[in-house]
C-alpha cells in the first residue's frame, strides 16, 4: 500500500524531528530528493518519498547494515 499523500517542507521536518529551514537547507544542497509534485512555485513530495529517501541517508543510525 503506497502513502500517496503529499508532504510539505513542515511535514517532512516533522517526520525527521528538525525545523522546517533545516530541511530547505537540505534540499539547497541538493539532500533531498526532487519534488514529486510542485503547485504555486511550492514543492511536495510524496510521505513514501520521504520515508524511503530517509531510510537509505546516511546517518540514519536505524539502518540496518547487511
Amino acid at each position: 500500500m503506497s502513502d500517496r499523500q503529499l508532504w510539505s517542507y513542515k511535514e517532512i521536518a516533522a517526520h525527521i524531528q528538525v525545523r522546517p529551514d533545516t530541511v530547505r537547507s537540505y534540499r539547497k544542497h541538493g539532500l533531498l530528493p526532487s519534488p514529486d509534485h510542485v503547485e504555486s512555485g511550492k514543492p511536495y513530495w510524496y510521505a513514501d518519498t520521504i520515508r524511503t529517501w530517509v531510510t537509505l541517508r546516511p546517518g540514519n543510525r536505524s539502518r540496518r547494515e547487511d
